[in-house]
């Protein structure tokens, strides 16, 4: 049964950053950066980069956080996979899952698009530009384009320090990389809370 849970878990992953780079690929060379389309009033596809966390939240260097996700990625796997040896439900597996393909997906553009893509200011990106990257290895930018402004409105003046101002909700842009791990987050403390304080408790001892 593990072996199949197991299967799971890889098609999980392998499905998830290939969508997540088909898109991001296609976005990179197919738009500008900041160029934005509009799908339906609510829903854009809005060409951002960003060298920081999920939903372009920059906090630290950009080397020493490539370098923590790749660790991160690697401690997350081997959790993952004492998951699958020890048989555990496959719905907690798809879960750590999730979060681990959207961790390998930015992690990706870290590592690799500074090299094989050139920039997005002002033109469409090349795959592979012939005199080389806009960056080095490890310090490529993640490439978000989903926007949701689900609520656009002016906030009353009556308000205080926020009154007169423009509100959007929801603002930040982000990619499939980023939803997959939120969502697997989401899923894993709506249902699988208990699991996953018992899996730890179970690899400390």
């Amino acid at each position: 049964m593990s072996y199949t849970k197991g299967k799971g878990a890889v098609l999980i992953i392998m499905l998830l950053l290939l969508f997540d780079q088909l898109l991001k690929i296609w976005v990179k060379t197919h738009m500008e950066l900041h160029e934005s389309i509009e799908i339906t009033p609510w829903f854009y596809i809005c060409f951002t980069e960003n060298p920081g966390m999920a939903f372009g939240i920059e906090v630290i260097g950009k080397l020493f956080l490539s370098l923590f996700r790749i660790v991160a990625v690697v401690f997350i796997g081997y959790y993952l996979w004492k998951l699958v040896k020890r048989d555990y439900a496959f719905g907690f597996i798809a879960c750590i899952s999730m979060i681990l393909a959207g961790a390998m997906g930015n992690i990706i553009d870290s590592i690799f698009y500074g090299v094989i893509f050139d920039h997005s200011y002002g033109q469409v990106a090349t795959l592979f530009p012939p005199d080389g990257g806009y960056g080095t290895w490890l310090h490529g930018k993640v490439v978000d384009m989903f926007y949701f402004p689900l609520i656009e409105t002016t906030l009353p003046e009556w308000l205080p320090i926020w009154g007169g101002q423009e509100f959007v909700f929801f603002r930040p842009i982000f990619n499939l990389a980023d939803s997959s791990i939120c969502v697997g987050v989401f899923l894993l403390l709506l249902f699988y809370r208990d699991t996953f304080s018992k899996s730890l408790n179970s690899h400390e001892k």
